[in-house]
């Protein structure tokens, strides 16, 4: 496993190589501490699978940064590890790509936690984000302005999945709570992405959020209740 950590404080950069130990004995770590130097890397480096990136750093402005990261490194999952925590900042990141955001107050477990649930295809945000009530009425999601059903009308199974989604669900645990295939799951998300006109997976999450989507039941059952036995 390679992970870049780009983060402009070295202070850091050297507790996150220790907290990021726990993912295995294998592990190698290559660091940055400016956009110029993450970019670079980028360009060098063969098989990254993960990209730590703080959002304040030297070399141009965050959004910027963000940006040419991820068209740099299109299917490198991309977290961002921020000392803000601020929605709208976190709604911006995600519609420029970002496939998780961790607040830099989290503790190691959380840290892990949700690195781990990023490798294995999922989604990590900020609870308080994924929460409907904060983020029903605010003007920076990444979705369509109109969203509603009806507008994005979605087969049961399709919301199905994307409750899941709304959940930070990866594929292949979908897959098994509603025995399907990873083949089928991958379909359902490709249409809930063009339904919802969002981009991502991260877009997904914040658009089952505003849907309310979160607590549908599956065949009569709750799918809370359905999770729970899974």
């Amino acid at each position: 496993m390679k992970i870049l950590i780009a983060d402009d404080h070295e202070l850091f950069r050297d507790g996150l190589r220790l907290v990021l130990g726990e993912l295995g004995p294998d592990l190698q770590v290559i660091e940055a501490s400016s956009y110029d130097q993450t970019l670079e890397i980028a360009n060098r480096e063969d098989g990254l699978d993960l990209v730590l990136l703080d959002l304040v750093m030297p070399g141009m402005p965050w959004n910027e940064g963000l940006g040419a990261v991820k068209r740099r490194l299109p299917k490198v999952p991309v977290v961002i590890l921020s000392a803000s925590e601020e929605r709208r900042l976190v709604l911006e990141a995600v519609r420029l790509g970002a496939a998780g955001f961790i607040p830099k107050t989290s503790s190691s477990k959380v840290m892990l936690s949700a690195l781990r649930l990023v490798m294995s295809g999922g989604v990590y945000l900020p609870p308080a984000l994924i929460d409907e009530s904060a983020v029903v009425g605010r003007n920076a999601e990444p979705v369509h302005a109109d969203l509603s059903l009806d507008a994005a009308p979605l087969t049961p199974h399709q919301r199905e999945v994307l409750a899941l989604l709304g959940q930070g669900k990866s594929n292949k645990e979908i897959a098994r709570i509603l025995n399907l295939s990873e083949g089928t799951v991958k379909l359902h998300v490709t249409a809930i992405l063009k339904a919802l006109n969002v981009s991502n997976r991260t877009g997904a999450v914040v658009a089952a959020s505003r849907l309310g989507l979160t607590s549908l039941k599956t065949d009569g059952e709750p799918l809370q209740d359905r999770l729970a036995t899974a």
